[in-house]
């Protein structure tokens, strides 16, 4: 991340921010450019209330938009603005071309691989932390 970092600076943007921006920037060329917050936090592997304060900071900015879905009023539907899909424009091509040296630098076979191992060990996790959460719910004394 170190080599993102100062390219992120220069345009006051946190490196979880940069993910939520490229995640909805990709939404677009999708059926919905809107996405559900819950969905967004899954796709950027943050938590909801991160992802919430992540949010509040991009709307004030005025880089993403934010709108009461219409199936659950309790659900929230993020968006990028325009000025938010000019950002990830500006930034998306040194962007870019750091993941071209980084997969040129390792090898795209060993990229996709370490992709494929770091989806597995999460999925892994996610397993586990639900198996422990059970098992805590299930010891006598301990209350749900």
């Amino acid at each position: 991340m170190k080599n993102f970092t100062p390219h992120l600076r220069q345009h006051d943007i946190s490196t979880q921010q940069w993910r939520v921006l490229r995640a909805l920037f990709d939404a677009i060329d999708s059926d919905n450019p809107e996405v559900e917050m819950t969905a967004l936090s899954e796709q950027c592997f943050l938590l909801l209330p991160s992802l919430s304060r992540i949010i509040q900071n991009l709307e004030k900015r005025k880089l993403v938009e934010r709108r009461i879905s219409d199936k659950d009023q309790r659900r929230s539907m993020i968006s990028l603005s325009k000025s938010g899909i000019k950002l990830v424009d500006l930034m998306a091509p040194q962007s870019e071309a750091r993941y071209a040296h980084i997969t040129e630098v390792f090898g795209y076979g060993k990229l996709e691989l370490l992709y494929e191992l770091l989806e597995e060990l999460t999925d892994k996790l996610t397993v586990t932390e639900y198996e422990i959460s059970d098992e805590e719910q299930s010891l006598p004394g301990v209350k749900a």
